[in-house]
């Protein structure tokens, strides 16, 4: 019989039902039962009225609710649907493998000189955020993004890319030949990130001052806190927001901006005004200051 473990996250909303076997080598995510064409178990998953999205890569299959429940009410009998259909299923895809028509729009962000491209497939479960054509080896479809001339910084995550610009040209000269390209790139189904790539997390640093991460009770409220109710806006507008560090002393709050919100003009009042507000409002009396360290 077919083993599912059951896996809780940072997100109290998602939950992982982690398989024994491995079941897919691609990544995918859906939003509604529509998109899930291809799978009756996920057919079946949406039919669930708490169910909001769910996300198939490797060897889990993670769930997103509504919140009208909690995990533990549920989480049992949704353990048994997936292990008794891992037992009468060879794959949880159908073998009608219908072509799905990638789609490719453009989304401009607070920053002027990025724009976010966002599309219909799912690229990357992580946060990969590379500034050279060198970092990019292992990360194939940033590596030719480089290959244009104007392309100085890439950000890959979820279902989007967001792309960083030289200051010399406008995007409308370019917009046209970066979503075709990306179109072309994704329809081709070519590899988007090597297989066990990890990013690596840049030392960040300010006044030559190095962070030690910490994983204090603390820590753990303030990335509950950013997961809920940072993230989403942050990647809303083409970036992504990464827990370093908690200072207990000073109260200090150590945050690395991605994507979009690297360099942004407007990153310091979003900074100031939307992130260190929420979290002074929602941990009241536990933080001093949020630092943005680049």
């Amino acid at each position: 019989m077919s083993k599912i473990k059951i896996e809780y996250t940072s997100n109290p909303g998602i939950i992982k039902f982690i398989s024994e076997k491995m079941l897919t080598e691609s990544s995918y995510e859906y939003n509604s039962i529509d998109d899930a064409k291809n799978s009756a178990l996920v057919q079946q998953l949406f039919h669930l009225p708490f169910v909001k999205k769910v996300f198939i890569t490797a060897n889990f299959i993670a769930l997103e609710k509504f919140d009208i429940l909690e995990w533990k009410e549920v989480e049992k009998e949704l353990q048994e649907i997936l292990e008794m259909y891992l037992d009468q299923n060879d794959s949880l895809f159908s073998e009608d493998k219908t072509e799905q028509l990638v789609e490719v729009y453009a989304e401009s962000t607070p920053n002027p000189n990025v724009q976010k491209f966002v599309t219909n497939k799912l690229l990357s479960n992580q946060h990969i955020e590379l500034s050279s054509i060198e970092d990019a080896h292992e990360v194939p479809l940033a590596y030719e993004l480089f290959g244009f001339p104007f392309v100085k910084e890439v950000f890959i995550s979820d279902n989007y890319v967001s792309i960083q610009k030289t200051t010399d040209l406008d995007w409308f000269e370019v917009n046209n030949s970066l979503r075709d390209f990306l179109k072309e790139y994704l329809q081709s189904d070519r590899r988007i990130v090597a297989e066990g790539y990890k990013p690596s997390v840049k030392e960040a640093q300010q006044n030559n001052v190095k962070f030690t991460a910490t994983d204090d009770d603390i820590s753990k409220e303030i990335i509950a806190v950013l997961e809920e109710y940072i993230k989403p806006a942050v990647a809303g507008d083409g970036g992504n927001i990464q827990f370093l560090s908690y200072v207990p002393d000073t109260k200090e709050v150590n945050v690395l901006l991605q994507g979009a919100c690297n360099g942004c003009p407007s990153s310091t009042i979003t900074l100031k005004n939307g992130i260190e507000a929420t979290l002074k409002q929602l941990l009241p009396g536990k933080i001093g200051a949020v630092n943005a360290l680049n």
